[in-house]
């Protein structure tokens, strides 16, 4: 018999099919008894009915606990009330695999615990909800560059050099070439597929050995970055503006019930419509003194300045024109004011903080080489980057979205830990 999974019973109303699974959950009324079964794609009520089946099939119910796999054949019928809306009246089962003293029980389990058993915890369907939205953004993502003509670019993942200083790299030994680092970012190769092909996207994983332990920080974490020829700042925001509008729109229209699962609210979800409020950094000081913050002007803004700037908008807001000293040396100044870097950042509302982060790149030679000095990078290290100046260089810009912190915020989570399969955190390398 055909295998059919349970995402497309739908289509076979009356029809009898084989499913394959593992038991979700039971319950007995006597002579009717209720298996509910997952397969990865949904979750269907399966009845037997003791005087339509062998009893043979039928005490098979007795065997089977809560995560045993198991083969189930059954007529599909529609039902408003099951898991789904749709059942399976039961011909037949095949126990595979009885599970014993599955350590996940329906009581309150502690974080450390459910974290310590991640590869079990991700059968939930509060996880299963959390990475099929995750999948949603990865392909709208993809979706989004590609349907507008960007070229994927994979940067490595090994860098001789760091992309913004090296107190938060990962070092490591290379063979006989000396010290290389976990990228941070795909940026810096980013800029020369941009130069070379007009307008390209790096997405894969990134690592920061940051020690923070605050639940907006990961050290291993996917980051997509677009890069763009000819595009200046306001180019730059006008891209992440139709972008986030973009994901989050896609995850509306094909995610409802993942997100009833999670019991996000939406409403905020549904007002990220371009144009977002943009503010200066200066705008952006000025509203958190008035809410009683001492702030000096030329700090970067912590997550709670970054969750009080946002929590004056109802959607997410662009703050531009940061101070050139807090940003990285490939910034470009603003030639009107050079103080500030053309750079900015995506608050996303809710007070999930920064998103996106980006700027416009310095493209002149000599101003570059000089930046690298001031920073006391190795020039020779970034010679090839230079090399970008030499030869046709012309005003660029992109920016990085991590893709945890989306889906932080587009799911409602309270921790960033969620966001991903197997987290990886300063004080957790297990799973």
């Amino acid at each position: 018999m055909t295998h059919y999974y349970i995402e497309e019973l739908s289509k076979y109303v009356g029809d009898e099919v084989e499913i394959k699974g593992w038991v979700y959950n039971k319950r007995s009324s006597g002579k009717i008894r209720f298996i509910i079964v997952r397969d990865g794609t949904g979750i269907v009520q399966c009845i037997m009915m003791k005087n339509a089946i062998s009893e043979e099939v039928f005490t098979k119910f007795d065997e089977l606990t809560q995560e045993s796999s198991l083969i189930v054949v059954g007529k599909v019928r529609k039902e408003n009330r099951a898991p789904g809306g749709y059942e399976l009246e039961i011909s037949d089962i095949k126990i595979v695999n009885i599970a014993k003293d599955y350590p996940i029980t329906p009581k309150e389990h502690g974080i450390e615990f459910l974290s310590d058993i991640r590869h079990l915890w991700l059968r939930s369907s509060r996880q299963h909800a959390i990475m099929r939205i995750r999948h949603q953004i990865i392909r709208a993502i993809r979706e989004f560059f590609d349907n507008r003509g960007f070229l994927l670019l994979d940067a490595p993942i090994f860098t001789p050099a760091a992309c913004e200083g090296t107190s938060t790299l990962f070092e490591t030994e290379y063979f006989d070439l000396g010290k290389a680092y976990l990228t941070q970012s795909g940026q810096l190769y980013g800029e020369a597929g941009a130069l070379a092909f007009g307008k390209i996207y790096v997405f894969g994983p990134t690592f920061r050995a940051e020690k923070s332990k605050t639940r907006r920080h990961l050290t291993e974490f996917w980051m997509v970055e677009p890069e763009v020829a000819w595009n200046d700042l306001n180019d730059n925001m006008e891209l992440a503006e139709e972008f986030l509008e973009y994901i989050v729109t896609s995850v509306l229209n094909n995610r409802q019930q993942e997100l009833k699962v999670l019991e996000r609210n939406t409403e905020y979800l549904e007002k990220v419509k371009k144009p977002f409020p943009r503010v200066s950094y200066d705008e952006a000081v000025d509203i958190l003194k008035k809410n009683g913050i001492a702030f000096e002007w030329g700090n970067d803004f912590g997550g709670t300045d970054e969750t009080i700037i946002s929590n004056q908008f109802d959607r997410p807001v662009i703050v531009h024109r940061y101070p050139s000293e807090v940003k990285a040396f490939y910034m470009k100044r603003d030639p009107e004011n050079p103080k500030v870097a053309l750079a900015m950042d995506v608050l996303a509302p809710e007070g999930y903080g920064e998103i996106v982060g980006g700027s416009q790149r310095e493209d002149d030679y000599d101003t570059l080489l000089s930046r690298i000095n001031e920073h006391k990078l190795p020039v020779e290290a970034f010679e090839w980057y230079l090399d970008l100046r030499r030869y046709g260089s012309v005003p660029h810009a992109g920016f990085g979205l991590g893709v945890e912190r989306t889906v932080s915020w587009i799911c409602g989570l309270e921790h960033i830990r969620e966001t991903i399969p197997f987290p990886r955190m300063i004080y957790r390398l297990t799973p």
